[in-house]
């Protein structure tokens, strides 16, 4: 899909007056839309009909749901409407319906005050981390060290606030134009102490009903034998997602998702 510009009427100007015209200026409603149609580029729906669905459902929002907070990641925020419903196929009611549970949930689990500071004890394992450089694909990289998690060390309740708070920490990392992450459980030196189904579970979970299709692709490296038992209970838990798994070497990592300087320090040996 390209972006047709109406044509500008050519004025003849005097060379003076060409080297001191002033920039073109767009205004505020052009930026937005032109903002709008490159983030619906890939959604297969053009840029009108989306607009007028992420009207409709805000409208609906602001009528039966008005109670929820607005401003960023709430009822009235447009990019948000339309990523939900990308997710639901353009259906506005599904849309509305896996929304509203989503904002409620940000509201419970207070997705707003997680704050560095507030998971520095839990993220000090190491065990997941997001990566300081994008892959081939541009996509922000989160990666977890299952080896490092030992589920009694914490509370799940912290473990779950360090996830949420990468999440968060990756999505604000999006270039403009791309709209998923990639996940990457590297799992050289895992071991069954190292094993949480229910965390998995809750992972799943948050990228299934509160992050949909911001997951672009997980890569299991290196798993040993001892996971494939853990995988095949884990694997009708994460619905959808389970397509989305590759298991990979930590030579297809290098070769394939990442070049010699962005490569995340421990696959370089």
């Amino acid at each position: 899909m390209s972006l047709r510009l109406p044509p500008v009427p050519f004025h003849h100007r005097s060379a003076a007056q060409s080297t001191t015209a002033a920039k073109p200026q767009i205004s505020s409603s052009s930026r937005s839309f032109l903002k709008f149609s490159l983030r619906n580029y890939s959604s297969g729906t053009d840029a009108h009909t989306s607009r007028k669905l992420v009207m409709k459902v805000k409208e609906k929002l602001e009528k039966d749901y008005y109670s929820l907070p607005t401003g960023k990641n709430g009822r009235d925020d447009e990019e948000l409407i339309l990523w939900f419903l990308k997710d639901r196929r353009f259906s506005v009611d599904e849309a509305i319906s896996k929304l509203t549970k989503a904002i409620k949930w940000r509201q419970d689990f207070r997705v707003s005050e997680i704050t560095e500071e507030s998971v520095r004890k839990v993220a000090a394992t190491g065990k997941s981390y997001l990566h300081d450089s994008l892959d081939v694909n541009g996509r922000p990289v989160l990666i977890v060290d299952p080896s490092k998690h030992i589920p009694e060390m914490f509370e799940q309740a912290e473990d779950e606030r360090l996830c949420v708070f990468l999440l968060e920490k990756a999505l604000s990392r999006l270039p403009e134009g791309k709209e998923e992450i990639l996940g990457i459980f590297d799992l050289r030196g895992f071991s069954l102490k190292n094993s949480d189904l229910k965390f998995l579970t809750f992972l799943f979970d948050v990228l299934y009903y509160y992050y949909p299709t911001r997951l672009g692709q997980v890569l299991f490296v290196e798993a040993p034998f001892v996971f494939q038992p853990i995988w095949q209970l884990a694997k009708p838990l994460v619905k959808s997602y389970a397509s989305l798994v590759r298991f990979c070497s930590a030579d297809d990592v290098r070769k394939e998702y990442f070049t010699e300087s962005t490569l995340p320090e421990s696959f370089r040996h």
